[in-house]
């Protein structure tokens, strides 16, 4: 194999191996995140801008971000200001920042503590943590499930799954979650209960895996919850009785019919037997009323 490569002498930026090769980035990620750091120090360009100008589709920019928010090259706070209006924070680094040393960077405090990375990223045979994308939210930093659920998660099941998700990061301290991440992963745990997972499920999926360093905990767990969500259980089937066998009917007209429930004659001759005995009932009315009816007397006699 030959190579043959000139170092630029202007317009060139300074990306790391680690990015370029690394296993779990797709390819609109690393172009994302390599167009963002070759912008010019002052630029003000978010995430959605670049990945129009680079040609990066909507459904492939939310997919990148997501890998680059999981792997800690990516973080953003939302805030809202005195006038009520929400406003997003983004931070690019060329370097995996844990949760604490972005926020000092945000701050203007510098790192509170160098990342050191056991194993590189790169060569680590592992698939790309890619999954299932959000339809509407670019800017959010928790984004709804990317398929809207037709199920309404009781809140009962809502708040257990918020006590296993607080266990999971009790038990693992790479998924060490805050209050407010085990409040925004609950929902999608009590999902998983609606669709009838166990809980050592959701620990499974949660913990399979799981890389030497976790720098997004909250995120790397939601991305799992939405991709490895089971599917929604078929709504059972109505119970169809059996059909009752077949009988002669006993009102005498040698026909055999199917019954519904426990009649045991045929249509007609239950039909029969009702307008008879509604006759005979008028007939016995009649005879009652000429009965009681008073004799005529004529006007005369009074």
């Amino acid at each position: 194999m030959l190579r043959h490569a000139i170092a630029p002498a202007r317009f060139f930026s300074q990306v790391p191996n680690e990015i370029i090769r690394h296993p779990r980035l797709s390819a609109e990620a690393v172009r994302l995140l390599t167009w963002q750091l070759s912008l010019p120090d002052g630029a003000n360009e978010p995430l959605s801008e670049t990945a129009k100008q680079a040609g990066i589709r909507k459904t492939a920019f939310i997919r990148a971000k997501r890998e680059l928010i999981a792997e800690g090259y990516v973080h953003e706070w939302r805030r809202q200001g005195p006038n009520g209006r929400w406003t997003t924070t983004q931070l690019v680094t060329n370097t995996p920042l844990s949760a604490d040393d972005a926020m000092a960077l945000r701050d203007g405090h510098g790192l509170v503590a160098r990342p050191t990375v056991g194993k590189p990223a790169v060569g680590e045979p592992k698939s790309r943590s890619v999954g299932r994308h959000p339809k509407n939210t670019e800017e959010k930093t928790y984004n709804p499930p990317s398929q809207p659920s037709h199920l309404a998660v009781p809140p009962a099941l809502v708040d257990r799954g918020g006590l296993i998700v607080a266990a999971v990061s009790h038990r693992d301290r790479r998924l060490r979650f805050t209050g407010r991440d085990v409040q925004h992963l609950a929902p999608l745990a009590g999902e998983w209960l609606l669709r009838g997972a166990t809980v050592q499920e959701i620990r499974e999926a949660l913990t399979d895996g799981l890389p030497d360093r976790v720098h997004s905990p909250a995120a790397l767990a939601r991305n799992r919850l939405i991709r490895k969500m089971p599917d929604a259980p078929p709504f059972p089937a109505r119970a169809t009785p059996a059909p009752q066998p077949l009988r002669a009917c006993d009102g005498g007209c040698d026909r055999v019919f199917r019954p519904v429930g426990d009649e045991t004659r045929c249509r007609d001759c239950r039909q029969a037997a009702a307008e008879e005995a509604e006759s005979v009932t008028r007939g016995r009315d009649g005879a009652a009323v000429r009965t009681i009816r008073p004799a005529s007397v004529p006007v005369s006699a009074f």
